[in-house]
């Protein structure tokens, strides 16, 4: 049976290389024997040396490749590099794309169950628009009307940013009835697919207070009508809720707060639950995740790094495989 995880090392300037050894040394030997990571042999090598870590590892170069061995596996993607920590952006960015697509290739082929991509600067995906790893797996399995959803889940709470990475001056002009249809079908669809019940979906206004729910704000133009046509359709579902107040003890009431841009759900999110989450991209046809967290830069070779939201990307993988 079919049981393999896709670890992608991404970023090769940050602290993926901390993270993946600090979890490497908690998994048990089932779990170890079911990983493959994605990476650069040697770089990976250079960065655990540097930072004084042992650990055993073999390239491969198929993840066909079988066997007992509890080493770290690794599927050897190119990179020209000298310091392991300071690759330059052009070979960063050929290395992650790479890797990316190798795994997108492989999990469609199922040749693994789910994808888990370590923390990557969006400077290093973004060609020709700005976009994030969530949006680039989604235009991989040529998602072409945004309905793919940023998850960010733990087990007792989730929350969802319906705009991902824009500028807040760009939020308003891509909100419509129509995205947050389409995104919340997705969320009501996808998460009763993972966890077997239909969730109940708290949706925030966009502005202080709602607007007073004034006649020509969003709330009564956009979000209330949309929630109403989602209630016909049969989601339970509650708004718009007002944003100040919700995460004080009301979020309780919802097995997902749904946000009109990334830092209105994310910031609170954090502030209550720290490293204790996972992204999760819903809409995909295969399983993808990552820590809830960035590169960290700033703590490159400090051995600083919390690796508790890759740990929990594993343990979520591994009790749905």
């Amino acid at each position: 049976m079919n049981n393999k995880i896709i670890l992608v090392a991404g970023d090769p300037n940050s602290v993926n290389s901390e993270i993946i050894f600090k979890v490497w040394k908690k998994l048990n030997k089932k779990t170890q024997r079911k990983i493959y990571l994605i990476g650069n042999f040697n770089l990976l090598s250079k960065q655990f040396k540097k930072l004084r870590y042992k650990i055993r590892m073999i390239r491969i170069s198929d993840i066909k490749y079988e066997n007992n061995s509890n080493n770290l596996k690794v599927i050897d993607v190119p990179i020209n590099f000298g310091n392991p920590f300071k690759v330059n952006l052009k070979e960063s960015s050929n290395y992650v794309l790479k890797s990316l697509n190798l795994a997108h290739y492989l999990i469609k082929r199922k040749y693994a169950k789910a994808i888990i991509n370590c923390p990557i600067n969006k400077k290093l995906i973004q060609k020709s628009k700005k976009i994030g790893v969530t949006e680039f797996f989604a235009s991989k399995c040529k998602i072409k009307d945004s309905s793919e959803i940023m998850f960010i889940h733990n087990k007792n709470f989730s929350v969802v940013p319906l705009t991902t990475h824009f500028d807040i001056k760009n939020v308003t002009k891509n909100i419509s009835r129509s995205i947050i249809n389409k995104k919340l079908i997705t969320l009501n669809r996808e998460f009763n697919r993972l966890f077997k019940f239909k969730p109940k979906i708290g949706v925030l206004g966009l502005n202080p207070h709602n607007s007073e729910l004034k006649k020509n704000s969003e709330e009564v133009k956009i979000i209330i009508p949309s929630i109403l046509s989602l209630k016909r359709k049969g989601l339970k579902i509650d708004g718009p809720l007002v944003a100040d107040t919700l995460f004080i003890n009301n979020y309780k009431n919802y097995d997902v707060v749904v946000g009109m841009y990334h830092d209105q759900v994310l910031v609170p999110f954090k502030t209550l639950f720290k490293f204790d989450a996972i992204n999760i991209t819903l809409g995909l046809n295969y399983l993808r995740v990552s820590p809830d967290h960035g590169p960290g830069i700033d703590l490159v070779g400090k051995n600083k790094a919390n690796s508790y939201s890759l740990f929990q990307c594993i343990k979520f993988i591994n009790s749905r495989i």
